[in-house]
């Protein structure tokens, strides 16, 4: 396939996917329940860390942790006391347990404590050459500063130096940042801009990609990651990250 039919391919299939019609059954959904700032970024984190597999299954985990904080995450976060955290003992999504489930709020109530958005925990460092892997590499380190980290969560938080194509953090980022006519994003932090963001990179989107000559790399690591974003960039570099929505789309109702 030459490059002039890919791009009409690639954006035919972009206005497919990038609709609101998408929303319902992905994710994404879930912070889409609100409208405050902090119980998107909230509702946000816990949806993308909990996305993977049948995504029918995730949707009902994520609901799930969020019945468990009233369906008011923020100021279950802010508010919380050791007595709150029994009902969490026995939540589990796949490898996502109780424990991971209680860090993650120990560790959103210290951050929400002193910043008034998940934002600073990625984005603290100006003029970064690679704004997205140094955002990420920090809200590992920053994440497990604490002392009572369990040992068991740090497989739940990804990040570019440990290898890793870090998917299900890409996508939160891709939620948080970019933003268009179709409402499927949220747009809501600014520090970076969308023409920077690095594609998630999952069996789906990895499969197509190949299939349509976009990737080269065989493992799906961070580097398959930044190969895929940069070819996507010649199809449109303020926005690479749009055509996300093609690949995971085909790959998941399409046979290509």
């Amino acid at each position: 396939m030459n490059q002039e039919r890919l791009q009409q391919l690639l954006d035919e299939k972009a206005a497919q996917y990038n609709s609101g019609a998408f929303i319902a059954d992905d994710p994404v959904s879930i912070p889409h329940r609100f409208s405050l700032r902090q119980d998107i970024e909230i509702a946000g984190l816990f949806a993308a860390t909990l996305a993977w597999g049948n995504r029918k299954a995730i949707i009902n985990s994520s609901r799930k942790l969020l019945q468990l904080m009233d369906d008011a995450p923020y100021q279950f976060v802010l508010h919380f006391r050791e007595k709150d955290m029994k009902p969490f003992v026995h939540f589990a999504h796949r490898t996502f347990n109780g424990t991971d489930a209680c860090y993650f709020l120990y560790f959103l109530q210290q951050h929400y404590k002193q910043y008034d958005s998940l934002e600073a925990a990625f984005f603290s460092r100006a003029n970064s050459e690679n704004p997205v892997a140094d955002g990420l590499n920090a809200f590992r380190r920053y994440f497990f500063t604490s002392e009572y980290a369990p040992e068991r969560t740090r497989k739940h938080i990804a990040a570019p130096e440990r290898g890793s194509a870090c998917k299900r953090l890409n996508m939160f980022l891709r939620w948080m940042i970019r933003k268009d006519h179709a409402g499927v994003d949220f747009g809501l932090w600014s520090a970076i801009s969308p023409s920077e963001l690095i594609c998630p990179l999952d069996v789906h989107v990895s499969r197509i990609a190949r299939n349509l000559g976009l990737l080269n790399r065989k493992q799906n690591d961070w580097e398959a990651a930044l190969e895929l974003t940069r070819t996507l960039r010649l199809f449109d570099p303020e926005d690479p990250v749009k055509y996300d929505y093609v690949l995971f789309g085909m790959g998941v109702t399409e046979k290509f």
